[in-house]
């Protein structure tokens, strides 16, 4: 376990941990601002694609496995479409909400990871996911009998995008290990940024039919330091998950990205006046529980 704390995986989840929720707090905060979710996908993608193009000037990939390029097709595909949901279910959710919904994210990519990486988790390892699950149920409920879980809370928009978001971005991530197999996190993550951003700008120039760019191009002017910030955050989570990917299972990497459920919460309550603090934490706490049984038992 002590090698585990000390290795590059386990600085590479906890970074993704403290930063994925501040890439959703800035997120939130431009969509509110008027920010169609599309363009704030497409912007961040755009941002993080000029960086990509001096690290392929510098280091050029050479003889690129066939499997990259239509696994990265696939990849981007879904993580672009899961992207733009996640956008929309934070412009209209709470984040102390939504943030741990994501917890589901490992128990998708446990079932389908059998078949696309033959990855098989131990019986430890299977019940710090459902306890990371569990611990979501106290996330979801409220104290108040009318809004308690049911599945009343299925029916609601911003919950209903964000478990698309979810589904889409566990299958999504199977596919980035495969890249990742077959090259090298550096690259995974140059093909996220410049397929992202190719995937959609196209569907965004469809979105310009009812509307000028005129307008968006107002709203990155107002909040550029916003979107600079929203680019830098979620190039940083998105290649420390590539890190974390490299050295552990995907289902696994992900329940444990979830002890970010504890951050959201906070950064939830603080920036968005979000209530039930108390019994949030205490779902958030659950998921730890299941986090520290993946770890020492994986």
């Amino acid at each position: 376990m002590l090698l585990f704390f000390i290795s590059t995986t386990a600085l590479a989840i906890g970074v993704r941990i403290l930063v994925n929720p501040v890439s959703n707090v800035f997120q939130k905060y431009l969509t509110q601002r008027q920010a169609h979710p599309l363009f704030v996908v497409t912007s961040t993608y755009g941002l993080l694609s000029i960086g990509c193009i001096f690290y392929l000037f510098l280091n050029p990939p050479i003889a690129l496995p066939l499997s990259f390029w239509y696994n990265s097709i696939i990849f981007n595909i879904l993580g672009v479409a899961g992207n733009y949901f996640l956008v929309k279910s934070l412009h209209q959710g709470d984040l102390s909400v939504l943030g741990p919904i994501n917890a589901y994210k490992s128990l998708v990519s446990l079932v389908f990871g059998l078949f696309l990486l033959g990855e098989i988790p131990n019986g430890w390892g299977i019940s710090g996911m459902l306890l990371i699950v569990a611990g979501s149920y106290f996330v979801l409920s409220q104290s108040s009998s009318s809004q308690r879980f049911s599945w009343q809370i299925f029916q609601q928009r911003e919950v209903q995008y964000r478990f698309l978001a979810l589904f889409l971005s566990a299958i999504d991530a199977l596919f980035l290990k495969k890249i990742i197999v077959a090259t090298n996190a550096n690259l995974a993550f140059v093909s996220w940024c410049v397929g992202g951003f190719l995937f959609s700008f196209t569907a965004f120039l469809f979105t310009l039919q009812s509307t000028s760019f005129r307008a968006h191009y107002s709203v990155l002017k107002t909040y550029k330091w916003q979107f600079l910030a929203l680019g830098f955050s979620a190039g940083l989570m998105q290649l420390s998950t590539n890190y974390a990917f490299e050295g552990i299972q995907v289902s696994y990497a992900l329940a444990l990205f979830q002890i970010s459920a504890l951050v959201s919460v906070l950064l939830g309550v603080q920036f968005f006046q979000e209530t039930q603090l108390w019994r949030k934490l205490a779902g958030a706490a659950v998921m730890v529980i299941g986090a520290v049984l993946i770890i020492l038992f994986r």
